[in-house]
């Protein structure tokens, strides 16, 4: 699973996506978040969208707002890796509202299926799937902030996280759905992943900024023991 930011690296999305796959080979799948934050009424993404407008304004956008569809809604908030592995043909997306993923290779279909439309990134999300098949995480100049595994950590601390209301748009223009899911908080990740042990990171640099691989498995526990005693 990549995460990416290309800004003023000078690298194509289709250039990077490429490598990537090359490096896996042809066993090899490809992962990115193509989450669509703006669906969402207390998303930061959504309220960037609205923060202009007047209340009735605001209540006509949210009713006009078009549902997730896994195969035309953008990701752009993720940046140009994820639209470019999304837009591939032959790509595979889940099927969350909000926290889908796209894929490219052998085991794309199998990972991506079965997102829980009422579970944002647990274990009914192709995270646990990721975790399971023992994947490796890649943050391609970006920092540990955005590292979506961690989110499954947040699943799995004892004692249970706090749950919360979240909403989207499913189904139909307009169609506000309701449900609860765990209180995400990405704020202490980049804390968390500094804690990490060396000996789990393999480290480098592109284009001047920090590259981190590292397997999924352990750091999520890791992550999730330090969560469990915070």
């Amino acid at each position: 699973m990549v995460h990416a930011s290309l800004g003023g690296s000078g690298l194509r999305d289709t250039q990077v996506r490429d490598a990537l796959l090359d490096a896996l080979g042809p066993g090899g799948t490809l992962v990115v978040p193509a989450f669509t934050q703006e669906n969402s009424r207390t998303s930061r993404a959504h309220r960037a969208l609205t923060s202009h407008l007047t209340e009735r304004e605001k209540e006509e956008f949210r009713d006009s707002m078009l549902p997730y569809a896994p195969e035309t809604t953008p990701c752009l908030a993720m940046g140009r890796l994820a639209e470019c592995v999304r837009t591939t043909p032959g790509a595979v997306r889940s099927a969350h509202p909000q926290t889908s993923m796209a894929a490219l290779g052998p085991r794309a279909a199998e990972l991506l299926d079965g997102h829980d439309p009422h579970c944002l990134l647990g274990e009914r999300s192709p995270l646990a799937r990721l975790y399971a098949a023992g994947a490796q995480v890649l943050l391609l100049r970006v920092g540990f902030e955005v590292c979506t595994a961690f989110h499954l950590a947040e699943y799995r601390t004892t004692p249970p996280r706090p749950r919360r209301t979240y909403q989207c748009v499913m189904g139909e223009k307009g169609n506000w759905v309701t449900y609860e899911d765990t209180a995400l908080d990405d704020s202490p990740f980049a804390v968390h992943g500094a804690e990490l042990p060396p000996a789990l990171l393999t480290g480098g640099e592109l284009a001047g900024r920090n590259v981190t691989l590292f397997d999924m498995r352990p750091a999520v526990d890791f992550v999730g023991a330090r969560m469990s005693h915070g």
